[in-house]
């Protein structure tokens, strides 16, 4: 059984043909989106911006609802979970967002935020890994606990989003551009230790980005997006060697 599995994944939206005309009709930013990921892999989702590719993350995290199609998580219905059954469905699958800075409370210093998740989720049964050992684990020191998030550089930044998203022992992390707001040799460091973590921990991966280079590096396979539509997906190095589709060359 897939640990994520999306099946025929739409989503539309409602838009005005004009002042002139009365009548709506839809845009559809995800045409029919399916794919899985197994335990230990990383699929890694890739295409230009506007390609609807943060719209499938928030579908497979349960943050967006599609307008057709349905998510599962485990055999369970990410889609039609509610209340307490969502939240169990949430925690075991974490986003790591694109903006490192943004993803933090800047009034929170860098132990609350990685408590926060312990919190909100205490009464799911399992006890969190502790803040200094979840900074450890992304290559930092404990010394980082009480400052703020203003105080650290982009890479730092985004170790701590990866920390944070780790404390709830996920089995699944959704990787959302998650280096693409850093200088290329920070995200070559950032993208080793997602290697590195994904070892130790036997961690999934939904990698999304619209690199190439990066995908292939991260991604036993590649599922490629265009226009709300996969037009491409299969093996890391089958696609890049020999991509079959026009679209995935120009990537």
């Amino acid at each position: 059984m897939a640990l994520l599995e999306l099946r025929g994944i739409s989503k539309s939206y409602p838009r005005t043909a004009g002042w002139l005309q009365w009548r709506s009709r839809e845009s559809r930013v995800v045409d029919n989106v399916s794919f899985a990921i197994d335990g230990g892999e990383t699929l890694g989702l890739v295409g230009e911006s506007g390609s609807g590719k943060s719209t499938v993350a928030r579908i497979a995290l349960g943050l967006l609802p599609p307008t057709s199609g349905e998510a599962f998580f485990g055999g369970q219905s990410v889609t039609h979970a509610s209340g307490a059954g969502l939240r169990r469905l949430r925690r075991r699958m974490q986003p790591v967002f694109q903006d490192p800075f943004a993803a933090l409370n800047p009034r929170m210093t860098v132990a609350a935020i990685l408590a926060e998740p312990g919190r909100i989720h205490r009464s799911a049964g399992l006890a969190p890994r502790s803040v200094g050992d979840l900074l450890g684990e992304v290559g930092m020191d404990a010394s980082a606990l009480p400052r703020f998030p203003h105080e650290f550089s982009g890479g730092q930044r985004q170790r701590i989003n990866i920390a944070r998203a780790l404390a709830l022992r996920p089995e699944l992390l959704v990787l959302d551009e998650p280096l693409s707001a850093l200088d290329v040799s920070v995200a070559a460091q950032i993208a080793n230790l997602l290697r590195q973590l994904q070892r130790s921990l036997g961690l999934s991966y939904l990698f999304i980005s619209h690199s190439m280079p990066l995908v292939r590096y991260l991604s036993a396979r590649i599922a490629v997006m265009r226009a709300g539509r996969l037009v491409e997906v299969g093996e890391s190095e089958s696609i890049c060697r020999q991509p079959r589709d026009p679209y995935t060359r120009l990537l």
